[in-house]
């Protein structure tokens, strides 16, 4: 079995989807929970892209130790030195370098010849090699480009010090066919490619990144890159989790393996998707919540008889197990610890002891609590930043019924201290509460998605809300879990305008520093 490395650019690429927006603490909590998936290299984000990028890059690559960080550059020097202060306490730091060699991309986008295109690549990668002891650079379009130019200038780029080699299908345009000659053709090709890690980056434009990425293995590649959940600019990138469980189930016809513990899939497609608001839908493969329901009445006779007729991929496999009651109403401190710590978490006593106040008032009124409530709630805590003052909520009632107009009232702590109150109406429930808080609040908001689901099944299950406002401006997220759904969607509205809060205070902070 050969050994395929997995490359995972949730943080990077899959940050670039329309409406993610992460802070430092749930990219570091992301950062975690790839490491405890095995990934073999992590893309941590873009250090010279902005101030927040930076500190996010730099804080994963001084935690994690278990798995490679990388940043990404553009093949000028300034983001080679930032990329390497943010980088160089990492235990194997590396950084990612790309440069568009397709003619689309050179004669419009970049305005250069062929030649400048290579003594670019070859000048910025030897210069990166000075610093860093691996160097990953990435032919921008590669699915779009002469293969005789690729050619060229990877031969030229191994001997300036690169040690990955990526041939990306950057807008998802190339097929199976196409992509695995290709991937052969560098083989046959490139004299010295057998010094290097050849690697593959595939998006989903159209639906194809998954097989792409497959055929490129089994024509040499032995680098895979792409997301958890598949998440990703446009369509997005390559579902990691239906890569790594494809090789495993069809181990029979595909000589590879990875070093993923695929038991750790749903936690971290579960994390990513909380995290970064975009959920899956649910028939998604692997990690879908329909990926092993059987709605059709033959179906069930059949996996009734034996799971194998209908199931290919067992629950466990990925770490989907039924959810029983394991603690209660009356289950200590250190019993709360000791699941927490079951569950894989790094979490520190005072962190350990907000989440345990939160769930026992949890267990005040849900009977069985599961392992995905208790990672929803520590989640939460872990990536709460409390040390600036924020929007807190009070008190809130509703009042509605279909014969009355629906009034919410809404009392509210202000970041200066202040208590504030008032009620409005609207023409629905969800409504009257956004009108209300939006005559309490300073910021100027506008909502533009509003989502409700469930954390696990039952009518006690805790409701998870997801909110996009325009706060001054600026697009964030909010997101809130709470019993109730009211509740929950009143929490998601203000974290995202205390997220606001927050990115400005730190801004401020950062400019009054440098000054």
């Amino acid at each position: 079995m050969s050994q395929i490395k997995i490359f995972d650019t949730t943080l990077r690429d899959g940050e670039q989807s329309p409406g993610v927006n992460l802070n430092q603490l749930e990219k570091l909590e992301i950062a975690k929970q790839l490491e405890r998936l095995g990934v073999d290299r992590m893309e941590a984000g873009f250090p010279a892209s902005s101030k927040g990028d930076f500190q996010a890059v730099k804080a994963i690559a001084d935690t994690i130790k278990n798995t490679s960080v990388t940043g990404l550059a553009r093949t000028t020097k300034s983001d080679i030195d930032i990329a390497w202060e943010a980088l160089k306490g990492a235990d194997e730091p590396c950084v990612h370098i790309f440069l568009a060699t397709s003619p689309i991309h050179m004669t419009y986008k970049l305005k250069k010849t062929p030649d400048e295109v290579i003594e670019t690549a070859v000048e910025m990668v030897a210069y990166a090699k000075k610093k860093f002891p691996q160097v990953e650079w990435s032919a921008e379009d590669a699915s779009r480009s002469d293969w005789s130019f690729l050619a060229q200038i990877i031969e030229k780029v191994i001997d300036a010090g690169a040690t990955v080699i990526n041939l990306p299908d950057t807008v998802g345009y190339t097929t199976p066919q196409e992509y695995g000659n290709m991937f052969q053709f560098i083989r046959s090709t490139v004299p010295n490619i057998d010094q290097v890690t050849l690697s593959c980056h595939c998006h989903n434009d159209l639906g194809m990144a998954v097989a792409n990425s497959i055929a490129a293995v089994e024509n040499g590649a032995t680098q895979v890159e792409g997301a958890i959940n598949g998440i990703g600019e446009r369509a997005g990138n390559a579902s990691l989790e239906e890569i790594a469980v494809a090789l495993k189930v069809r181990s029979d016809f595909y000589p590879y393996q990875t070093n993923l513990n695929l038991q750790e899939i749903k936690r971290t497609s579960d994390m990513v998707a909380k995290l970064t608001g975009m959920y899956i839908q649910a028939n998604k493969a692997v990690v879908g919540r329909n990926a092993f329901a059987h709605e059709s009445g033959i179906h069930q006779d059949g996996v009734l008889k034996h799971a194998s007729t209908y199931e290919i991929i067992t629950p466990e496999l990925v770490g989907v197990n039924a959810n029983t009651l394991f603690l209660g109403k009356h289950s200590g401190r250190h019993a709360f610890k000791d699941k927490v710590e079951e569950l894989g978490m790094d979490v520190s006593e005072d962190n350990i002891k907000k989440a345990f106040e939160l769930f026992k008032q949890l267990t005040d009124h849900k009977k069985e609590v599961t392992d995905d409530d208790i990672f929803t709630i520590v989640t939460e805590v872990q990536t709460d930043t409390t040390s600036i003052e924020k929007y807190q909520l009070k008190m809130f009632q509703l009042q509605y019924g279909s014969n009355n107009i629906p009034t919410a009232a809404i009392e509210l702590t202000t970041p200066s201290g202040n208590s504030v109150k008032t009620a409005c109406t609207g023409q629905g429930s969800v409504e009257a509460l956004y009108t209300t808080l939006d005559s309490l609040t300073e910021e100027e908001t506008k909502l533009i998605d509003y989502q409700i689901n469930s954390v696990g099944g039952g009518k006690d299950a805790l409701a998870e809300s997801r909110v996009q406002l325009i706060v001054n401006g600026k697009t964030v997220n909010g997101r809130g879990s709470a019993q109730d759904v009211m509740e929950a969607s009143v929490q998601a509205y203000l974290n995202a305008i205390n997220r606001f809060i927050i990115h400005q205070n730190t801004e401020k902070k950062k400019t009054v520093k440098s000054n």
